[in-house]
């Protein structure tokens, strides 16, 4: 069996952590994009075992908590009753972020649902020592959630944010701004002054920019959902 050299492997690893796509990376390190993507399942693989196995036990006091859009294959409008629905179309990417430490204690591929809301709260849940404020956005499936994974065990705030009217022509793709938000309590008594997203908001941006798949407007897709799964993993590792 043809094995690659490791210096070759550490090569392909660090130009995908960089935001390379699959094919830039097949062209600059001069190995086929099949490979680079068994590569990157394989090292994904280790990387979520990895995370899974370290990221216990943790004293964090304050986590935000948001979730990313990307696709797989197909955006959820070309979607077909052939394909599989749990596989195929809109994926979201729950993450939880200590804005302290700036770690991800957990994160989740899958639809922005109830069950996989609940399945991240509850995974972060059992990661963490503390009781901690917990301030996400108003998803209505983490009130459910928190509830679920916490119960009373927890300081729970959520933020509205509200926009300026999205611009049109030349700086149609620039974000609005926000004009105002609201801070609610939802559970215990958290701290009105940390109940925030904008950290978690601003690491969105860093997947977008250091994973080519999450990039908007090109076509560097996942074209499977174990590939997603896979940079993700290396993502939060590295």
């Amino acid at each position: 069996m043809n094995i690659l050299k490791t210096e070759k492997q550490e090569a392909i690893i660090a130009a995908l952590v960089e935001g390379n796509s699959i094919r830039s990376t097949e062209r600059m390190v001069g190995v086929h994009r099949d490979t680079i993507m068994r590569l990157l399942v394989d090292v994904g693989e280790g990387c979520e075992a990895l995370l899974n196995e370290k990221m216990r036990n943790l004293p964090c006091r304050r986590i935000q908590v948001d979730e990313i859009w990307n696709f797989v294959q197909k955006k959820q409008r070309h979607m077909t009753m052939m394909d599989d629905p749990a596989r195929v179309g809109d994926q979201y990417t729950f993450v939880a972020l200590d804005p302290d430490t700036k770690i991800v204690p957990s994160y989740r591929i899958g639809k922005r649902d109830l069950p996989n809301a609940v399945a991240f709260l509850n995974d972060l849940s059992g990661r963490l020592t503390n009781r901690i404020q917990l301030s996400s956005d108003a998803l209505a499936a983490y009130v459910d959630a928190t509830e679920q994974a916490f119960g009373l065990d927890i300081e729970y705030g959520l933020i509205v944010k509200f926009y300026e009217a999205e611009p049109v022509g030349r700086g149609r793709y620039s974000p609005p701004k926000v004009t105002s938000a609201t801070r609610t309590a939802i559970k215990g008594e958290p701290d009105r002054a940390h109940i925030s997203t904008s950290l978690i908001e601003r690491q969105n941006l860093t997947m977008r920019m250091s994973m080519r798949r999450f990039t908007r407007l090109t076509n560097a897709f996942s074209k499977k959902l174990e590939n997603l799964k896979a940079a993700v993993a290396v993502h939060f590792a590295h």
